[in-house]
């Protein structure tokens, strides 16, 4: 009687608690793989080396296919769109040389090539040759000493060209230029071998008048005599 609830028991454990199924090799690569997934965080993205004001800057898309890691490019507006007005930096003016060194900052549009716009005192822009689409630097020349210009840049796709502010169109009398503009409005200062040519003359011409004027006081003393010893002598003889 003893016997028979421990075999009860016996018995119970054998063919009522599941067995342990064992494990089958595809549930080992399983875990691997899953262990590997965990391990190995995907890298950060970095922005690309991208500056849309460099000179002969390589396009974005270039340099995402050449580096070794994936980076980011900024984001640009539509292809089937014109482009965005570039933005105007600096003008360097060389007046010794009678040119100037226009700098610019592309827009966030797709870009294939740029152009110049110029206006003098007449209404009429002459425009520039087409510049590729890596170039941030152009170059204006023969421009007169004294003469007040405007120059924009323009920016051009497939779709068309950017827009060109109408205070560019108007020429220069009243003309109103935004900041950060496409456009900039500078003036050209005299020349300065030729200011240094005019004080010479300037200061030549006044020798020479001094030179004159001594000369023809000292002409009209020895003819005439000095008028202080005159006026000495009628006043001994009175």
């Amino acid at each position: 009687m003893l016997g028979s609830p421990c075999l009860l028991w016996l018995l119970a454990v054998i063919f009522l608690v599941p067995r342990a199924q064992p494990l089958a090799p595809q549930d080992f690569e399983e875990e691997e793989e899953d262990e590997t997934e965990t391990t190995w965080p995907p890298f950060p993205a970095v922005p690309c080396d991208y500056d849309h004001c460099r000179h002969l800057q390589v396009p974005c898309k270039e340099l995402q296919r050449a580096g070794p890691a994936a980076c980011l490019c900024p984001g640009l507006s539509s292809p089937a769109q014109p482009p965005d007005p570039p933005r105007m930096g600096e003008v360097s003016i060389v007046a010794e040389e009678g040119r100037a060194v226009v700098h610019w900052c592309a827009p966030f549009s797709p870009v294939l090539h740029y152009w110049l716009l110029l206006w003098d005192r007449s209404e009429a822009a002459q425009k520039g040759p087409p510049l590729n689409a890596t170039v941030r630097r152009a170059e204006l020349k023969g421009l007169k000493p004294g003469g007040v210009y405007v120059v924009c840049v323009v920016a051009a796709n497939e779709a068309g060209a950017s827009r060109v502010p109408e205070a560019g169109r108007e020429g220069l009398e009243g003309a109103d230029i935004p900041a950060f503009g496409p456009c900039s409005r500078f003036t050209v200062p005299p020349n300065p071998r030729t200011l240094v040519h005019a004080a010479v003359g300037v200061g030549t011409a006044l020798a020479l008048l001094s030179c004159a004027a001594l000369v023809w006081h000292f002409c009209l003393r020895d003819r005439w005599g000095c008028p202080r010893r005159a006026v000495a002598r009628a006043a001994g003889a009175l």
